[in-house]
Parts: C-alpha cells; structure tokens; sequence
C-alpha cells in the first residue's frame, strides 16, 4: 500500500490512461458534529475545537469536540446496537458483508473528495491520498467484506457422550482510537475487521485530523449500517481516556504513541479490557555491500521520507555495510536534496508539511541535538519555507548508537546513516531498542538474509524493499511497539471471542 507512490501513479496512469482527477483545492467541509446514533449532534459541553491546514496554519473549521458526558451517549448508542435480538445481531453474516461493500463503492464514488479533504486536513501530498490511502481503504474494506461470513467455529471430536462445538462471537462494544498521520486508512484497518465480526464500535479520530474521518460516518449511515453501530467523537485525550476507563466498552484498538499506549494498557487493566495496541518504532533497515547501489539509496530514501517521514515503521535508523558507506551517504544526500517539498495539491510535490507547530518543533529540536551530539549534517537541517511546517529533507552521516536521534522516534523526515562491519554486530545492534515494530534486509546473499529475517525481533521484516503493506498480511509489534496484529485473519481474532458449547447426548457415534 504505501510502496514508492511514482511507482504506484506509473501504474495507474497506465491502467486507466490518465493521471488522478484534478483535487478540489478548496474542498466543501460538511461534517464538523459529534455522530452518534446515525445523528450528527453537538457537544453536551458546548465545546468546539480547530482543525487546521498545516501547509499555511490556517483554520479549516470549528469541530465540535466530545468530552465524558458524550462518550456515555455514545456507548449506551452502541450498547443498544448491540442487544440481543437487536436489527445488527439479528442480521446474516453475509449481509454484514454487504453493507462493509456498500461503504466501499460509496467510499469509491467519493474518491476524489475524500483525498483532496484528507490532503487539506493533513497535509498529505495528493497523489499520495489518491493512489495511496483512499485506494488501500477501499481495498482493505473489500478484504474485511469477504471476512464476514468466513469467521465460523468448528465441530470438536470431544471424548465422552458429548456435541462440542466453538462459537466465533464478536467481542460486543469497542472504543477505536486513531492516529493523524494516515487517518482515512487507520480508520479502515479498524472498522473493517470489527464489523465483519459483528460488533459496534466509538471512534475517536486524531484531534489534528477529524474531518475525513467525519466525512465516513455520514458514507456509513447512507450504506445502511443499523443506528448505533458506529459513533464517531472527535476530540482531544479526555475523551480517549473516557473511551478506556468506561466500564461498558469491552475492547480499546489504539494505534499511536509507545507513551500513550502505556497509559491506555494501565486503564484497561481496571476493567481487563480486550486492547489491540500499534505503537511507535525505530526500524532499522539493514543494508549490505552486495546490492545495487542506487537502488538501494532509493528505496532507504523512500523508506524514510514516506508521508513526511510520519511512518510508525520509518527506516530510521539506516544501517549501511561500511564498504560502501561513503558513497551511499553522499548518494541519499543527493537524493534528499532533490525532494520536492511544497504545495500539497501540486502533482510534483513529493512532500508536504508536518503535521502541526506543536512536530514540526519537536522535529527541528531533534536536527540541533544531532549535530550537537557529533553527527555530520549530509542535507537539510532546516524550515522549508516561511509558512505552514514544512521540514527540509535531512540527511545525518557519521550517526552513532548512542545519539539522540539513533534512539529517539523523531516522525520526521530526517534520515540517519550508521556504519557497521559484520553481521553479528548489526543484528546485535538493531535489536538494541525498546522498539520492534519493523525491519528491513538489503542483500543478494539468500543465506545472509535467511538469518537476520530469524535474528531481528520484529513483527515485520521486509526482505529487498520497504513499506510493502497488505490486506492479507499481518501487522503489529514485538517488545514496546504494541499488542495483537492487525490485517488479515489476525486481525478477525482480534475481534472475536471464542465460546465453547458442550452438549450432553443419550449416545455418540463417530
């Protein structure tokens, strides 16, 4: 999903003849309520908050912002949905199914809108949320459509004059808490496998990034979906953490901070909430000496400055064969020089601004503590621009594993580059970090590449590429990058409780 978007506009433009519909620059915002109960209100505080355009810093529009009292409405909304005998519980497998389809082709229909809102609400390039997020959305909710009448028990040979069998019941109420930095398709990741397996659901989208996200709430109730079954609540942590301590919420998903991540684990301990956690992470992506150069400098470039460098599983840590060390940095050098960054909406940009003041500041701190601390500054190291928060594409040589920026999950386009000799040492070397979220090996030698894919602890190892994403695939993290995976069956179990039935007979023949 998020491979190098030229390749991916290469080939749509060679599918369908021509580029991607012009975007709506100023594209009309519709939705700015709480959804709660198929019924767009306001807040039971009266509270409002900003959204803004981070390429200029200007406000896009008020947002109403949920607090407790509106997560209480929220989930007594998908408590309700969720009754036995209820229009969702009574209803086919198979027509679950269909309504997943339905918000697909509607989602499909309004492409277009949808990318140009998630371009101005995050500030995305374009062409990355036409080809690359609305794309995987669909596709993803597609998959999880075809899930819904395929997550089915077994009939168990228990010993005994007894029928057992396993029932596959949706978990009941989950509270899902996503990220800004690919709102539309976090938002999908969550909904797909929770409505194929039947529960209801109270979404909090990124305080930064809720109007896309608001747009798929009303696409929801027009595909059909039973009043309740899906609540949307922008706002800030408050209402997060409502979301985590609420006694009638049976399952939290959260992808973001390792930091946050901690602080939901410990609320959901009062309750023993079911909890899917996708944290941060400090890749490395492992280079050798045997591969093609310039195609190796591309693909750690792309591994790095995808979607600003605001990739959980960011190659951010570039670990380089030192026999050809030299040339690789002076190459990523040359290569980060020659990023666009710029005007979201323009098919040229390759990059657009950082999320907000509060990372775009974060970002620029992190370069001055990289060449306090001795790393040799190869490209950037500054503001792009005098409005919105733009960062220059920056490259770090001579980068050492106890450097800030070697430990730190900077989510910004700042690549490092490390030497190391042997292989022994570069494995010890990337599992040194609380992180494990992802990995990457770049090498010609199929043995060489056999052991690491074994000797990196993390959930992901990419062998000869980068960010290469898939429904079918799973994801999630070892150590402190997160709990349960999501995509794929993995993902179906982690909305799925499993009931074992134990029948008594009169007598039992095999």
């Amino acid at each position: 999903m998020l491979r190098n978007i030229s390749k991916v506009v290469l080939t749509q433009k060679a599918k369908f003849g021509t580029a991607a519909p012009a975007p709506h620059t100023k594209p009309e915002i519709l939705y700015t309520g709480l959804f709660i109960n198929n019924e767009w209100v306001k807040s039971s505080e009266g509270k409002t908050f900003k959204t803004e355009n981070p390429a200029n810093g200007q406000v896009i529009a008020e947002v109403q912002q949920a607090g407790k009292a509106d997560v209480d409405k929220a989930v007594k909304a998908a408590q309700d949905a969720f009754k036995l005998g209820s229009p969702w519980r009574r209803m086919d497998a198979s027509e679950r199914g269909y309504l997943i389809n339905k918000l697909a082709d509607l989602i499909e229909r309004d492409r277009t809108y949808l990318a140009s809102l998630e371009t101005l609400d995050n500030g995305k390039p374009y062409t990355a949320a036409y080809y690359g997020d609305v794309a995987a959305v669909i596709k993803n909710l597609r998959y999880y459509a075809g899930w819904a009448d395929k997550n089915h028990g077994k009939v168990l040979p228990a010993d005994g004059k007894y029928f057992a069998y396993t029932r596959h019941e949706p978990v009941g109420v989950c509270g899902q808490i996503i990220p800004w930095n690919f709102p539309l398709l976090m938002a999908a990741w969550k909904l797909g496998p929770a409505l194929a397996t039947g529960n209801t659901i109270i979404m909090k989208p990124a305080e930064q990034t809720p109007l896309t996200a608001l747009y798929v709430a009303q696409l929801i109730k027009e595909a059909g979906f039973p009043a309740g079954v899906v609540n949307m609540l922008p706002g800030f942590g408050d209402a997060g953490a409502a979301l985590v301590n609420h006694p009638d919420v049976d399952k939290i998903a959260f992808t973001g901070s390792t930091e946050v991540g901690k602080l939901i684990q410990r609320g959901a301990a009062d309750t023993i909430k079911r909890i899917t956690l996708e944290l941060g992470g400090k890749s490395p992506n492992i280079i050798f000496g045997d591969v093609d150069l310039e195609k190796a400098v591309e693909a750690a470039h792309f591994a790095l400055f995808y979607n600003m460098g605001q990739c959980c599983t960011a190659g951010s840590r570039t670990f380089v064969e030192d026999k050809i060390y030299d040339k690789f940095v002076e190459l990523s050098a040359e290569r980060a020089k020659r990023r666009v960054v710029g005007d979201p909406f323009d098919p040229n940009t390759e990059s657009g601004p950082q999320i907000d003041s509060e990372q775009h500041s974060k970002i620029l701190s992190l370069i001055e503590t990289g060449k306090k601390q001795g790393a040799k500054l190869a490209a950037g190291g500054g503001r792009a621009g005098d409005a919105g928060y733009f960062v220059q594409p920056t490259v770090f040589a001579d980068v050492t594993d106890d450097m800030d920026i070697a430990k730190t999950e900077i989510f910004g386009p700042v690549q490092q580059i490390i030497k190391f000799s042997s292989v022994e040492e570069v494995v010890a070397r990337a599992n040194k970090t609380e992180y494990g979220l992802a990995a990457a090996v770049f090498s010609n030698d199929l043995d060489r590449v056999n052991y690491l894919v074994q000797a990196i602890r993390a959930g992901t190892v990419w062998v000869n590429d980068y960010n290469v994403f898939g429904n079918q695939v799973p994801f999630g993290g070892f150590k402190q990058s997160g709990l349960g995976r999501e995509n794929g069956p993995y993902g179906i179990n982690n909305y799925t409780e499993v009931k074992a039935v134990v029948i008594k007979l009169t007598d039992k023949n095999s």
